[in-house]
């Protein structure tokens, strides 16, 4: 059985030299380029440029990543989306986008309508005038269809309003399907629906009135986090790390119930992608039951919650950031080391200790992912 952080650090004893973990220049060369990175700039907004449409560019809770322009298609209504792309260079209006929208009106079969919100998707992201020609009633009309019966459908509409969701002005009509989002992703158990709503979700500022209903699914996102599809993964903490910065949403998540492998997502055999997530979920996490407003309260825990595995008198939270201080990918190493001072400086400010109270969990003791 492994050290409790209280432990460990105080076998680190951070303040003293920044840990015992590491005595060489290594470590104190890793804690140099995490204090660096905090204190960068964020990386610039995407613009409303064409080039940034066509990649796909992040939302507020998303790192981009280079993608090609989605290659010229052919479309069922209409030319070529590579002519339409050279009609618009040229100023001309191609009425590709439009026509996919009018034809989405009549009454179309699942595989039509899915193919049709599929070419309106590229259509978006290329076509940048006449996207941003588009008007509210055609955001309702692609948010109608996630009321279909079909998945396919409801998928390819989240895809659609993600697109849509780059032009700011749709962002407040888009807005207005949060809701029904968040019902589709915690009633649906499947994993390509779950990407599509979280990554919309993660395009999206998330107005104070959802929480209630971010309340109620939080049980749902937290199972996400903790399946075996590393897209819906790495969506779902992605979201989760945006809540935890939210003062009215942070004991929710803390008592949220977990499996007892929780920390499985620690190891270092995690795609790289997904552990410098979780760690800056971690972090975040620290520093929200660090601050002020949260210390005020003596919060109680039920025993399998998140903070329970995370922050326990039994966690092993600390075995596993020790083995992530020298881990192949920098990134990694660098935001262990983040979450490391963090939760010696959590020391340092007396966070209260939790009380835990025993509770009936809906997830089998043994239950393992």
């Amino acid at each position: 059985m492994g050290m409790s952080i209280p432990q460990y650090l105080g076998q680190m004893d951070i303040r003293k030299g920044v840990v015992g973990l590491a005595t060489g220049a290594g470590f104190i060369y890793l804690l140099y380029k995490a204090i660096k990175a905090g204190i960068k700039c964020q990386p610039p907004l995407c613009t409303a440029s064409p080039i940034c449409i066509a990649r796909e560019c992040a939302g507020p809770r998303e790192r981009a990543l280079p993608q090609e322009a989605p290659a010229p298609e052919a479309s069922n209504v209409g030319g070529p989306k590579g002519l339409a792309v050279e009609r618009e260079r040229h100023g001309r209006d191609s009425g590709e986008l439009r026509r996919l929208l009018n034809s989405l009106e009549y009454k179309q079969d699942e595989y039509a309508k899915s193919m049709i919100l599929h070419s309106i998707t590229r259509c978006v992201y290329l076509l940048e005038a006449e996207a941003s020609s588009c008007t509210a009633d055609d955001i309702s009309l692609v948010g109608s269809m996630l009321d279909d019966e079909d998945n396919s459908v409801k998928i390819q509409a989240l895809n659609t309003l993600k697109a849509f969701s780059g032009i700011r002005k749709f962002r407040l009509k888009i807005q207005e399907h949060t809701i029904k989002v968040l019902e589709l992703i915690s009633t649906i158990w499947d994993s390509e629906l779950h990407v599509a709503g979280l990554r919309l979700l993660n395009s999206l500022p998330l107005p104070d009135y959802v929480h209630p209903q971010l309340r109620r699914v939080m049980p749902a996102l937290m199972e996400i986090l903790q399946s075996n599809y590393i897209l819906a993964q790495v969506q779902a903490i992605r979201l989760l790390s945006y809540l935890a910065q939210k003062n009215d949403l942070l004991y929710d998540i803390l008592n949220c119930q977990v499996h007892s492998n929780f920390l499985n997502l620690f190891q270092s055999t995690q795609p790289g992608s997904l552990l410098f997530e979780v760690l800056v979920f971690a972090e975040r996490l620290s520093e929200g039951r660090n601050s002020p407003h949260y210390r005020a309260v003596k919060w109680h825990y039920n025993e399998q919650s998140l903070h329970e595995a995370l922050f326990g008198d039994e966690s092993r939270l600390a075995d596993r950031l020790l083995a992530l201080v020298i881990h192949p990918e920098e990134e990694v190493q660098i935001q262990a080391c983040k979450v490391i001072v963090s939760l010696q400086c959590s020391q340092d400010v007396g966070v209260r200790p939790s009380s835990c109270r025993p509770s009936h969990s809906y997830f089998n003791s043994g239950e393992n992912n």
